[in-house]
């Protein structure tokens, strides 16, 4: 696992930024034909897939540093170095819908509508980047000795467990077996091995690629196909189709931002979920009426 894929010069090719980069344009192609299919003008997606893009962008970036403002305060400078990390699934998904209801306005177009064309592009754009932060070892899992029931706790003191484990005997160390053989050693350089040195880890981010994709082909292949559906169909499906996978990945990650004592992914998606469902019914009845 290496970030860098290669390096002409002093300018280098990292995957991170390659996976996005080939996910935005094979997302456009997909939301493109999927426009085709229902007479819808093509060029409007182009434009659209711009502006979503760089309001995820910002949203991804303002959730992260909002959730970690105590830090950005003291390192106003850093709020700009994205290229040190920090950026949230959740704030992107929120800034994109904010760009894409500020380009509907304009454009006098159905923002539901929009987010229909996003939802399955969007979903296998999250996949492959996912790739890019299993070479940049990050988004990394807890150990895989981890008990269950750590891992599975609605609260989350995984690193309470920790240092009481680190702290132990030898003879209490070796009780704690693998519980899976599937776990990754990361290179001290990235963010996995500097923490967790040299330790076998739930490799999360391939748990989020595989389902992502799942998620993806699940949308394109199956929910695309359904007749009569409202504006909004695919769009609400995604954000509960992702909600739920998140909710399960982040019982993996070592690492999450918290609202309170809770995981904030788990908070946000539960709240997601539920507007989703919501909205599903409220566009089921406009439709019939």
């Amino acid at each position: 696992m290496h970030p860098v894929l290669f390096s002409i010069g002093g300018i280098q090719i990292r995957f991170y930024g390659l996976m996005y980069a080939i996910s935005f344009f094979i997302g456009i192609e997909i939301a493109k034909y999927m426009a085709k299919e229902r007479n819808y003008d093509p060029k409007i997606i182009e434009n659209y897939a711009f502006v979503a893009l760089l309001s995820g962008l910002i949203g991804g970036r303002l959730y992260y540093v909002i959730f970690n403002l105590k830090y950005y305060l003291a390192n106003p400078l850093e709020i700009l170095a994205t290229w040190h990390g920090g950026m949230a699934i959740h704030g992107g998904i929120i800034g994109g819908i904010i760009g894409t209801f500020i380009y509907a306005y304009f454009k006098k177009l159905n923002p539901l509508t929009l987010g229909d064309y996003a939802a399955a592009p969007l979903l296998l754009g999250q996949a492959l980047g996912r790739f890019g932060n299993f070479m940049n070892g990050e988004i990394h899992g807890v150990p895989v000795f981890t008990p269950w029931n750590i891992i599975f706790s609605l609260k989350p003191h995984f690193y309470e467990w920790y240092n009481t484990y680190i702290n132990s005997d030898i003879l209490t160390q070796i009780n704690y077996k693998n519980l899976v053989p599937w776990g990754i050693v990361f290179p001290n350089t990235s963010p996995a091995g500097y923490e967790f040195p040299g330790i076998p880890l739930h490799p999360a981010m391939l748990y989020e690629l595989i389902l992502n994709f799942l998620g993806f082909l699940f949308i394109f292949f199956v929910l695309r196909k359904k007749k009569n559906k409202a504006p909004g169909y695919l769009w609400w499906n995604y954000i509960i189709i992702y909600s739920v996978i998140r909710i399960f990945v982040s019982f993996f990650r070592a690492e999450d931002l918290m609202i309170g004592g809770l995981r904030a992914p788990h908070v946000v998606s539960i709240a997601m979920i539920i507007f989703s469902i919501i909205m599903i019914q409220i566009g089921k009845s406009h439709n019939k009426g």
